[in-house]
């Protein structure tokens, strides 16, 4: 089902705003990233085959090769590198319920001490629910060391999928951009 939904959609979850995508990173502390000059890609996962189209894989690729080289890192043939670059995609639904409640109250007749009196009664409430369906997409970087194959820095973007495709490969870049901001090595310009 979730393939049916994207086919229109293409990873448009890059195209919302980095304030409203949540970004997150981890790495090993105790390597050395100064010592990566050079990387490959890995290639993109069976998964990420079927949500991207080629045009946003090479955009992709493109946005974080143009984010290692201000880091000093450079894209190699895979036999020369330093460091191997896997990114996936992963797409869930999601379901959201909002409740709305509308409290009306009635006017009752009562009694006190000996004599009638009016006087707020009961009342009643209707609750209405709405559910959302929604998509959230989930772009993971992994940076490997080429030599053990050691996984020594994870970026990690997430957000809601958006079907707007105005300026795409911008929007992609300003992505790239937000997840790199946590990469060990500080950019050069």
């Amino acid at each position: 089902m979730i393939s049916k939904l994207l086919s229109g959609l293409i990873l448009t979850f890059l195209l919302v705003s980095c304030s409203s995508t949540k970004i997150t990173s981890d790495y090993d502390k105790e390597t050395d990233f100064s010592q990566y000059k050079d990387f490959h890609y890995l290639g993109w996962a069976k998964q990420s085959d079927q949500i991207l189209n080629d045009l946003d894989k090479t955009r992709i690729e493109k946005a974080f090769t143009n984010e290692f080289a201000k880091r000093g890192v450079k894209f190699v043939d895979k036999s020369e590198a330093d460091a191997t670059v896997s990114l996936f995609v992963v797409v869930d639904e999601r379901t959201s319920t909002t409740a709305y409640s509308d409290y009306y109250g009635g006017m009752g007749y009562g009694y006190g001490y000996g004599y009638p009196r009016w006087g707020w009664g009961g009342g009643m409430s209707t609750t209405r629910y709405q559910e959302n369906h929604y998509l959230v997409g989930t772009l993971v970087v992994d940076v490997f060391d080429a030599g053990s194959k050691k996984l020594i820095w994870q970026g990690v973007a997430s957000g809601t999928i958006n079907e707007n495709t105005k300026n795409r490969e911008e929007r992609i870049n300003r992505l790239a951009r937000a997840i790199m901001v946590n990469y060990p090595v500080e950019p050069a310009d």
